[in-house]
């Protein structure tokens, strides 16, 4: 059952950017069903020629969900526009409780193939845009009994992978995300900041114009966001300062079919960026399941194709010896970043069905991560390198439990009978 709503939002004041569409409507409408007041201010007025929705007609959605809708044309990079939408919200409902930063502008493309005026567009208006907002609501959040503000913006991660293939696009996020690190601590005490992210990919406009088609299968609804955005608006205002992400805000709540937020139930799941899967990963899944990847970030020349070289025949033969009773007996799914000559990382998936293989991260986060040279992988699955013996002589590092990659001894013996 999707997450009920409570009432707490009822007759409280919400600003929200970008709520035209998307997950800035989401919420809108979530808040709405409370009987709450809602501030629309983006920038679209008139129809536009490729995304659904204008201000006017969000409004007239948030107004039949039981809500108050108050459209404002505003350009968040122009701000004499946002301070005159926010008087008049304060005109109109009597001040402002919670403030949702969701505008966003995005370009996954490379330093050497962003012009500047994608850059200063993604910088004005996720960073600048956001601080801006933020700059002005403020003096009215300080006002009310329980003051939000809410940016849609992921948690703070430096590992480099996502930098390299879109470094503006991760700055001007990341400004979003540094503006809840500080305003959390500057407000503590008087105003709850935080962030939400998702942890699969949402079908937006925005989304499908990056994907490509096909996208839409392997993405949720922008109701797990706005499910999420209640949670976490319903909050005391001494809840600051955290990085949340959708899927674990709804768990604590005992939320546990994840599979109604699906655009299409039982669908294998894209990530998003700045968790855990890396850019080229979510590009051969998103290639996988029929979609046309926008961000696709260049291949190596070098790099070997899935089903040839060494290490995609040693798969293939894993492949042929692994069944349901492997799966029983193992229940663990293994991942192999290997280094060397045949350099990639390989999934082994023990814990479903009759087993599976593939090349990139495994659909699902795995028990155990085996760094190794490839060489001396090829050699533990011919049976010339026990797990054990690797791991001693420090040529296997291994994340999580040890005793799963002992468990491979079995297969590699199957494999042995098989005659690799």
């Amino acid at each position: 059952m999707m997450l009920q709503n409570t009432g707490k939002l009822a007759g409280r004041t919400l600003f929200i950017t970008g709520a035209s569409r998307g997950i800035g409507k989401a919420i809108a409408l979530k808040a709405a069903r409370d009987g709450a007041n809602v501030v629309i201010a983006a920038k679209t007025s008139e129809p536009h020629p490729k995304l659904p929705g204008t201000i006017y007609t969000a409004a007239q959605e948030v107004e039949a969900a039981g809500g108050r809708a108050l459209p404002c044309v505003v350009d968040i990079r122009d701000e004499q526009q946002i301070g005159e939408a926010v008087q008049k919200a304060v005109d109109t409902f009597g001040g402002i409780d919670i403030l949702v930063n969701n505008a966003s502008a995005i370009s996954l493309t490379g330093t050497l193939a962003t012009p500047m005026k994608k850059v200063d567009l993604m910088l004005g208006i996720n960073l600048r845009g956001t601080y801006l907002t933020s700059k002005l609501v403020i003096p009215h959040l300080l006002k009310s009994r329980s003051p939000h503000i809410l940016n849609l913006s992921p948690p703070l991660n430096l590992n480099p992978v996502w930098f390299k293939n879109h470094t503006a696009y991760t700055m001007a996020k990341y400004g979003m995300s540094m503006c809840v690190l500080g305003m959390a601590e500057e407000f503590r005490d008087q105003i709850a900041v935080n962030a939400l992210w998702p942890k699969t990919a949402i079908q937006t406009a925005a989304m499908d114009m990056l994907g490509g088609s096909g996208i839409e299968k392997q993405c949720r609804t922008a109701d797990i966001i706005a499910d999420a955005a209640y949670v976490i608006l319903s909050q005391p205002t001494d809840y600051t300062g955290h990085f949340l992400v959708d899927e674990d805000v709804l768990k604590q709540q005992g939320v546990r079919d994840f599979d109604q937020y699906a655009v299409q139930p039982g669908h294998p799941l894209l990530p998003d960026f700045f968790l855990d899967e890396a850019p080229d990963v979510l590009a051969q899944q998103m290639a996988q399941h029929g979609a046309t990847p926008a961000f696709k970030p260049p291949s190596s020349s070098s790099a070997t194709p899935a089903s040839s070289g060494p290490i995609g025949s040693t798969f293939d033969t894993i492949k042929g010896v692994i069944n349901e009773d492997v799966v029983k007996a193992t229940q663990a799914i293994y991942q192999f970043d290997l280094s060397g000559e045949h350099s990639g990382v390989w999934f082994l998936d023990l814990k479903s069905g009759s087993g599976s293989v593939g090349q990139g991260q495994p659909p699902i986060k795995p028990d155990v991560v085996m760094m190794m040279d490839s060489s001396d992988f090829n050699k533990m699955f011919s049976g010339k390198l026990k797990p054990t013996m690797a791991f001693m002589s420090g040529k296997l590092r291994v994340k999580g439990d040890m005793s799963l990659a002992i468990k491979l001894d079995k297969l590699m013996g199957r494999m042995n009978k098989a005659k690799l």
